[in-house]
């Protein structure tokens, strides 16, 4: 039976269409996918994420453990401080993607993706080095996303924390509405500027609630998991199952600016990207639109010379740009601006072109 998250009673009074999504009953939608996409772009866009993992770390070697099992540089954090990286097996493909949190240099906390939760545990517990205690605290934890343009002028009024002043990537402690001790995080999957709010299982849904009823006059909707992956592709960011999985690495799907190989010491999969590095990429994850007006699914094939070369992770028709548009891997030769190949839509061959990414410019 699929997991239900805090918020979802909420989600049944606003009359969403639930779906099952990573072993949870989630919002899909509400009103429809376009509305909630547009809210989210011109105003701002409340969503349940309290499904993704929160893993705690903490001890005296939680930086190094840390550093061994992610590619980023965890030692150029700062208290208060996160960072986009990866979790990666020996052969350098990709166990997860993941937000990394630094409270303190004894205490880290990584968010990961909901259907990775125990997967994710596993391995990071039987990878672990020094002196340092792990626990799954994903029950301990809902997480609301509020996201768009008009997000920060709507919070502000709402906490004492200084959410107005934080960079980017940044993190703050504070109560919400004089009543509840929450964490606002200055991150997001969307595209926009905006929070993730860690909050109590308990706490969740009058948080949900006045966030809702604040930003009501300004145009503020829920979104669901349709309108964040139609924001998530117009930005061409990864989502695991998609653009990365065990069988892709880093590099090729054009995260290399997270891997930092010449960080102090060795990082689980790291001599593997070496070897990739020195072989050279042989294919590329590419953003592409549609010379021909069909809109590329998952699972499509990439044909260039009536072979198949590749195939489509993600497409949609992009309710911000009005266009089809689509990610996928192609061959190197294939990956620079302005290559064409066809993508193969029910068995027909419709043109489409690599372009510049992200589609969507904020």
């Amino acid at each position: 039976m699929a997991k239900r998250t805090p918020l979802y009673e909420e989600h049944l009074r606003l009359n969403a269409r639930i779906v099952e999504f990573g072993g949870w009953d989630m919002p899909v939608m509400y009103t429809g996918i376009i509305e909630e996409h547009t809210a989210v772009r011109v105003c701002a866009g409340v969503f349940d994420v309290s499904h993704m993992g929160e893993i705690e770390f903490t001890g005296p070697d939680a930086l190094p453990c840390v550093n061994y099992l992610t590619v980023n540089n965890a030692s150029s954090l700062v208290d208060g401080q996160a960072q986009y990286s990866i979790l990666l097996n020996e052969r350098g493909t990709v166990v997860d993607d993941i937000i990394v949190y630094r409270f303190s240099g004894n205490r880290f906390i990584f968010v990961v993706n909901a259907s990775n939760i125990e997967k994710d545990f596993a391995w990071i517990t039987s990878h672990k080095k020094g002196n340092v205690k792990i626990e799954n605290r994903s029950d301990d934890f809902a997480l609301i996303a509020f996201q768009g343009p008009k997000a920060i002028s709507i919070l502000k009024g709402l906490t004492d924390a200084n959410v107005e002043g934080l960079e980017t990537f940044h993190f703050a402690q504070g109560s919400f509405n004089k009543r509840d001790t929450c964490i606002f995080a200055r991150t997001g999957y969307t595209g926009e500027d905006g929070f993730e709010i860690f909050c109590s299982p308990k706490a969740a849904p009058s948080i949900w609630q006045d966030l809702l009823e604040k930003g009501k006059p300004q145009g503020v909707m829920p979104a669901g998991l349709g309108a964040r992956d139609t924001l998530r592709m117009e930005m061409k960011y990864s989502l695991y199952g998609h653009e990365i999985t065990d069988e892709t690495n880093p590099l090729e799907a054009g995260l290399g600016w997270v891997v930092k190989l010449d960080k102090p010491g060795d990082f689980l999969g790291k001599s593997a990207l070496l070897k990739v590095k020195q072989e050279g990429l042989k294919r590329k994850l590419v953003g592409f639109k549609m010379i021909e007006k069909s809109i590329p699914r998952s699972g499509c094939d990439i044909v260039a010379d009536n072979q198949k070369v590749g195939f489509v992770t993600s497409g949609t028709m992009s309710p911000s740009l009005k266009e089809p548009i689509g990610i996928g891997y192609v061959p190197a030769a294939l990956a620079q601006e302005g290559s064409k190949f066809f993508i193969d839509i029910r068995g027909a061959q419709r043109q489409a072109m690599v372009v510049k990414t992200p589609f969507y410019k904020r």
